[in-house]
């Protein structure tokens, strides 16, 4: 008769007791569950005029001033990052703006910067006609419009760099605090890239700042496509924000990772 080790009986437990089956696995434990979500978490959805108005309907008045407090640090927030967002397109700049528009430029601190870490300055060198470059040009503009505390500019590649071949091209520098912390040639050339990659090599270099929050006309953008089954009105979904805890608000703590890198896979080097 087979001997199935894996069944709980006490045939098997003597067989064990003999060392004559393996001893059974121990049974992994539960996973725990979920912490609770917190109000400012439930409330992390709604655009400050939704909040304006659920801090009207409150059920009570110790909810419409946490409510209202919420959407002050909201809109304090959004006014800070409008504040930062300095850019938010390509600028062209020829040799002789390289220096103030690039190398001075990511000396620059942003005003409530306190650690002085200066601004991230994308240069991108190109060339017309060529279909990798026009790729990546795209991509430069896309990444411009969603960064826009990073600053781009372009140059054509041997407008910036005398007799700079084509091979090279499409190239990107990369500044901070008057430094080159990174330097890309030839993007594309070996396979078609990606946004994405461009982007997270751009994250790592330390030239992009994720959002400290992202904008709520953003996440009701992404949203909407996912909500078609649901409630969409603010006031039933905010006032089922509002008793589904009664977890007093909280603090909320970002730590924003500030990745660096000096790492080129270029070995070309130039002095302007």
């Amino acid at each position: 008769m087979a001997v199935n080790p894996n069944e709980d009986t006490e045939f098997n437990d003597a067989l064990r007791k003999h060392g004559i089956i393996p001893p059974r696995e121990p049974t992994p434990p539960s996973p725990s569950p979920p912490p609770s979500p917190t109000f400012d978490d439930l409330l992390n959805d709604f655009t400050p005029s939704e909040l304006q108005e659920f801090s009207e309907d409150a059920p009570n008045d110790e909810t419409e001033r946490m409510v209202a407090a919420y959407r002050r640090q909201r809109l304090a927030e959004e006014r800070k990052e409008d504040k930062r967002a300095r850019f938010g397109r390509v600028y062209p700049i020829g040799r002789d703006d390289y220096t103030r528009e690039v190398t001075d430029a990511s000396k620059i601190d942003e005003e409530d910067d306190d650690e002085e870490t200066g601004t991230g300055v994308v240069c991108f060198l190109y060339k017309d006609g060529i279909p990798r470059s026009d790729r990546a040009f795209e991509h430069v503009r896309m990444l411009a419009a969603r960064y826009p505390r990073t600053k781009f500019v372009c140059i054509v590649g041997d407008k910036c760099i005398p007799n700079l071949p084509e091979s090279r091209v499409p190239m990107f520098i990369v500044y901070k605090k008057g430094d080159i912390r990174n330097q890309i040639t030839a993007w594309g050339a070996d396979k078609e890239r990606r946004i994405e990659e461009l982007e997270a090599i751009l994250m790592v270099t330390g030239a992009l700042h994720l959002p400290e929050r992202r904008r709520s006309e953003d996440r009701r953008t992404d949203d909407d496509d996912e909500s078609e089954d649901e409630d969409d009105d603010p006031s039933s979904r905010m006032r089922s924000a509002a008793t589904s805890t009664n977890v007093r608000p909280q603090k909320n703590i970002r730590d924003s990772a500030k990745a660096k890198g000096n790492d080129s896979d270029s070995d070309f080097d130039f002095d302007l």
